[in-house]
């Protein structure tokens, strides 16, 4: 098998293992046994580790290695900021050229969203997630500003999960996307745009109050 397969193989489980909240905040990815668990050699973990620090995923410490990336909660409230503006104009630029195939793919991820829903399967609806906003802005042809979103996608990812494991916040997330694609049938992009600012900036805070508490609670026990 090339490198390159085994290197891509790696990044997506280590990728995974870390959204899924397998490797915790703050904690060290110990090379050996993460190439022990893969069945894999030390050169594609290491090499798999560079790439998921371009990801902000993880940091290397000169003393611990490669360790999981932690944000703080004004990180967590810039990122939705950041998403909040950046994939607002994405969609302004988009909607004009949306085809009837963008806007179908956008309606069949949403129904399988609302089957994963239903099974409870937060790893899947982490992955449709991104699946529909990348759907609706793809059309924008801006793939270097589409590769800063899904970074910041990446780094609030595992949060995101935690909180949806949690707190049952997704239906709420769902009748938003179903707002958002509508307003883009319409070619409402001025509407389109104020649903999906309001769908990420409430996302942003209805995560920030879920970690101020689960981060009290830990120092609490601490």
């Amino acid at each position: 098998m090339p490198r390159k397969t085994v290197v891509d193989l790696t990044v997506e489980a280590l990728r995974e293992r870390i959204l899924a909240g397998e490797y915790p905040e703050g904690e060290p990815v110990r090379q050996d046994a993460v190439a022990e668990q893969l069945g894999v050699s030390r050169i594609p973990v290491r090499e798999a580790l560079r790439q998921l620090e371009t990801e902000g995923l993880v940091t290397f410490n000169p003393h611990r290695g490669a360790v999981v990336s932690t944000l703080s909660l004004t990180e967590i409230e810039e990122v939705f900021a950041l998403r909040a503006n950046i994939e607002s104009d994405l969609l302004r630029r988009a909607i004009p050229r949306l085809t009837d195939d963008d806007l179908q793919r956008a309606d069949e991820i949403l129904d399988a969203y609302e089957l994963a829903l239903k099974s409870r399967d937060v790893g899947v609806w982490a992955d449709l997630n991104w699946q529909f906003h990348s759907t609706l802005h793809a059309p924008a042809d801006r793939p270097l500003t589409m590769g800063i979103v899904q970074r910041l996608h990446n780094q609030s990812d595992r949060y995101q999960r935690m909180q949806i494991a949690l707190t049952h916040g997704e239906m709420r997330a769902n009748a938003e996307h179903r707002a958002i694609a509508a307003a883009s049938r319409r070619r409402d992009a001025k509407q389109a745009c104020r649903l999906l600012e309001q769908h990420i900036l409430g996302a942003g805070k209805s995560l920030l109050d879920f970690l101020e508490r689960q981060r009290a609670g830990r120092h609490v026990r601490d």
